[in-house]
């Protein structure tokens, strides 16, 4: 007798910055795990994972925002993100409160969505999708340098290459890649830098986005929104034409 496997019964985490400006993230990420057969909730008392106040070292503040992060979250068999930065806080940093089984649970089963679609659920199949464009790919920092196991391979590091996001957008139709020359390197948002350093943050989006359009690339796809935000302005203030696009809205067929 064959057992038809469980769904999954998974928590979506929509990032506050996401939720406040690009809610189609969010509803896409919602869409792609229901169209792979996850059982998805929402909890409706969500708020920020505390990653903001703790990058500051106001660990007091944070406490609450972690506390009632896990709060929301602690019964679920994942929780899934579209953001390696605040995936990486949840497993990482979510210290300012005690290490119950709660958050021991919360921090062991929290995964950024590339990650769960690859190493998860082992999706190589988006039969609803096409995206017949010159696409770059932008890896964040986090999702390279920060993020255990990483998305993909860094280029200072000797070993075999490899990309997750790639993987999964191999199976989508259309997509021309372009190359870009210093792929992996920071595009100067880095959250509180690109506030600190407002001027050092800017040339390094600069310099990144005139690396993308050199490449003819049309779009630029990132499991990292907060990156494209920063690299969509840059490009907007230079007048260049090229746009950009969160992997979960390609893989859910939304942009063809």
């Amino acid at each position: 007798m064959t057992m038809t496997p469980i769904a999954p019964r998974v928590a979506l985490f929509v990032p506050c910055f996401i939720d406040a400006s690009f809610p189609e993230i969010g509803v896409a990420t919602l869409q792609l795990l229901e169209r792979l057969g996850c059982i998805v909730e929402y909890p409706f008392n969500q708020t920020c994972c505390g990653q903001p106040l703790a990058n500051e070292g106001d660990q007091k503040n944070a406490a609450a925002c972690e506390a009632l992060f896990v709060q929301n979250f602690a019964g679920y068999d994942y929780i899934v993100g579209p953001s390696a930065s605040c995936i990486h806080h949840i497993r990482q940093h979510l210290d300012a409160i005690e290490q119950t089984a709660d958050v021991t649970h919360v921090r062991t089963h929290a995964y950024e969505l590339v990650e769960f679609l690859h190493d998860i659920l082992q999706i190589h199949d988006f039969p609803w999708a096409s995206f017949p464009h010159k696409v770059a790919l932008h890896n964040s920092c986090t999702s390279l340098r920060s993020l255990q196991p990483p998305l993909a391979s860094m280029s200072e590091i000797s070993g075999p290459a490899f990309s997750k996001p790639k993987a999964l957008l191999a199976n989508v139709p259309g997509i021309e890649w372009v190359e870009l020359e210093r792929a992996d390197e920071c595009c100067g948002f880095g959250g509180l830098f690109s506030v600190f350093e407002e001027g050092v943050s800017a040339k390094m989006g600069y310099d990144k986005v005139d690396d993308q359009r050199r490449a003819g690339a049309e779009y630029i796809v990132s499991a990292d929104m907060s990156c494209l935000m920063h690299q969509k302005g840059c490009a907007q203030r230079l007048g260049y034409g090229q746009k950009y696009i969160h992997i979960a809205q390609i893989l859910n067929g939304d942009a063809q």
